[in-house]
């Protein structure tokens, strides 16, 4: 038997956040780093005195776009909130108990402590962000945990993204230097060494992407870890055809220039859908999605030529009538 979600968060409900969501953030922000732009433009004098307040200015402005930071989530709280108790499943909807003092403290702690260990907290940060919403979600009167640790995701930053962006980087660099030392040591003209140049092109944008991929299959992986009911919900994946689904779907947005990005999304949605299980000692529950490509096409980029239109306007509108139509096709599989 199939049991199918619904969200009940209206553009009417959700409009004044968002508005508020423009007025002090995406207005301030685009103001802010349009003068950090113009500043990184703006070549410091030769004097002392120049280069240290072209230093200050920035440092005043790149201070301000952290005071942004903090202002961006204390709205997004309530854009949170507001999606968890949007949704409803068996006739019951989701609700949602913290409290905007706490996620305002933990989130600013965290972020310092983020700065000041220069990023290596960030993902123990990330942790305690989704641990404070997942804790704090309860449906039928039973709270969600999430079970993710923030070493584990510290393992996964630096096992498959950091440490194979700095091979890559590396063998780039070393390669392009040998190309130039080689091309002056034999007095070659350039064009000769073109596709070595172009070798190097291919193997630094054919690797970030797979490197992308990676890091994208194994964060979303330790994100769906949860605990609710007595039930473990997780992925039930495998590496290979993951990577391989998700470079399929990305390989045909780039080629249709974006166009069928809505649908890719989908089919990816559907395939990692019905490979999260929700299991206990006696039964099983599936999830899963009811794809019908060219209706799930029409309906998101029509929702999306509206925000465009409406320069963003209608937005609250898009994201309501989006998430009800994918909720609605969304089903738990007992």
């Amino acid at each position: 038997m199939k049991n199918y979600f619904k969200f009940n968060l209206t553009g009417k409900k959700l409009l004044p956040v968002w508005l508020l969501f423009i007025i002090l953030y995406i207005i301030p922000y685009s103001i802010v780093q349009g003068h950090i732009q113009e500043l990184n433009k703006v070549q410091s004098g030769s004097g002392m005195t120049e280069v240290f307040q072209h230093m200050g200015s920035v440092f005043s402005w790149q201070a301000l776009s952290l005071i942004l930071l903090v202002v961006e989530y204390a709205i997004m709280f309530f854009i949170y909130k507001m999606t968890i108790e949007g949704v409803e499943f068996k006739e019951k909807v989701f609700t949602f108990g913290g409290k905007f003092g706490s996620f305002m403290s933990l989130f600013i702690g965290n972020l310092l402590l983020t700065i000041i260990t220069l990023g290596i907290y960030g993902p123990w940060f990330m942790t305690k962000m989704y641990k404070f919403f997942a804790t704090n979600a309860k449906h039928d009167e039973h709270n969600f945990e999430f079970k993710g640790k923030g070493s584990d995701l510290f393992v996964i930053f630096l096992v498959t993204l950091f440490i194979p962006m700095l091979v890559v980087g590396a063998i780039v660099m070393i390669g392009a230097f040998t190309g130039g030392f080689m091309t002056a040591l034999l007095h070659q003209e350039m064009p000769e060494m073109s596709g070595f140049v172009v070798f190097l092109v291919i193997f630094a944008v054919v690797s970030i992407i797979l490197i992308s991929v990676s890091f994208m299959y194994y964060c979303y992986k330790w994100c769906v870890n949860l605990s609710f009911k007595g039930y473990e919900i997780k992925w039930e994946t495998e590496f290979w055809p993951s990577v391989q689904q998700i470079l399929i779907q990305i390989g045909l947005s780039v080629i249709t220039l974006g166009i069928y990005s809505p649908v890719a999304s989908l089919r990816l949605f559907k395939y990692f859908a019905e490979r999260t299980v929700a299991r206990n000692e006696s039964s099983v529950k599936k999830f899963g999605y009811d794809l019908t490509a060219g209706d799930d096409f029409l309906i998101i980029w029509g929702q999306i030529l509206l925000c465009i239109i409406t320069l963003g306007i209608y937005f609250p509108w898009a994201y309501c009538k989006i998430s009800n139509y994918i909720l609605c096709k969304t089903f738990v599989e007992e």
